[in-house]
């Protein structure tokens, strides 16, 4: 539920899941949700606004028994570069999740947000929100933890709360245990920033990537980490169904004309540090990506969230290396547009952090 492109669903199912059905609000995302997970029945609804019969009934789940749900519900309400409005709506979805869980009544449920869920009156929201999931019969796994997606393999330094819930009388799931420290002594061995993109082609060389989103040629030599999300080497944690490359090449490559001013203040600007004017930070090629953001969507001013700097050239990040940052792999597709691709990634679980979660949750299931 809220499942905006798929990141937990690819998650889920590179730990062995079967997706059977997804549902958005947004129609962009479903479509972008269907069209890579082609066999899972994903539904346009508003989850306030339906119960969990209706469900049921629109994704052709019947009576079936569901092992698990696993929601992000919209996080802007939460976070914490945000107002954290106590009364923002987007908050209240989480007590719909509460309810459709108890209707739904699947035997374990995974829910991701915003580290600022647990700071003010937010905590309150949290706090009501497994209330009413411990009087619908489940368990909480407890303390609530916060999981880096760096240390679960992912380049970018995110932080984001997880709530495991399971039936009483089940097994309970653990937290994943990090694969990676980012203690900043030196101490992470995990991918950075230039293994996930240093070998993706240097668009300024190709003036037809100004109108198609789709770049046709060769790739640079890779990481593992790269050789993985190519699909070029075999990921043994990976359960998920193969999917050939989207189209007849690699999308999300679609450039931005900069203007001669812009350019040169971010050739000028230091990797590591933030443009002055735009307020952009530049990456840092043997470092981690801060976390990428969504901006806002229609109803809140349609504003793009800053873009990283790209670390060689004088550019943003494409929607491509922003995917590669997210640990998407190259046949996962977004949007055309890049600010619509760009708020489906920011809004997106990284797939490597669901999957850490998802994989704990399979074990105590089995």
């Amino acid at each position: 539920m809220f499942c905006g492109v798929g990141g937990m669903s690819l998650g889920f199912e590179q730990a062995g899941f079967d997706v059977v059905a997804a549902v958005d609000f947004e129609p962009r995302h479903v479509e972008t949700h269907s069209k890579n997970f082609p066999t899972c029945e994903t539904v346009c609804a508003d989850l306030s606004a339906i119960s969990g019969a209706e469900l049921r009934s629109k994704t052709g789940i019947g009576d079936s028994h569901i092992d698990v749900v696993f929601a992000g519900p919209p996080c802007q309400g939460f976070s914490l570069i945000g107002k954290r409005l106590k009364n923002d709506p987007r908050n209240l979805l989480l007590f719909d999740l509460a309810r459709l869980i108890g209707e739904l009544s699947p035997s374990y449920f995974a829910v991701e947000n915003v580290e600022g869920i647990l700071l003010g009156d937010a905590k309150n929201v949290l706090a009501d929100f497994v209330g009413r999931l411990k009087k619908s019969g489940y368990c909480i796994v407890e303390p609530v933890q916060v999981l880096d997606a760096a240390e679960f393999g992912v380049p970018q330094l995110r932080r984001r709360v997880f709530v495991l819930g399971y039936k009483s009388g089940l097994s309970a799931p653990a937290y994943p245990k990090r694969l990676f420290t980012t203690n900043g002594n030196g101490d992470y061995h995990g991918p950075t920033v230039w293994d996930a993109i240093g070998d993706l082609p240097r668009i300024e060389k190709y003036k037809y990537l100004f109108t198609s989103d789709v770049y046709s040629g060769g790739l640079g030599a890779a990481t593992q980490y790269a050789r993985i999300l190519r699909g070029d080497a075999t990921d043994p944690q990976d359960k998920a169904h193969k999917r050939h490359t989207n189209g007849g090449g690699l999308s999300g490559c679609l450039r931005t004309a900069h203007t001669n001013d812009t350019t040169k203040r971010f050739m000028d600007t230091e990797p590591g540090c933030y443009e002055a004017v735009s307020r952009f930070q530049r990456l840092e090629k043997d470092e981690l990506a801060h976390t990428l953001r969504a901006g806002t969507g229609p109803a809140r001013g349609s504003f793009m969230a800053p873009r990283p700097i790209h670390p060689v050239e004088a550019r943003c990040i494409t929607v491509r290396e922003a995917a590669r940052l997210h640990s998407f792999p190259d046949w996962f597709s977004f949007h055309p547009t890049k600010w619509h691709a760009f708020r489906q990634i920011g809004n997106s679980v990284p797939p490597r952090l669901a999957r850490a979660v998802a994989k704990c949750v399979r074990q105590a299931l089995l």
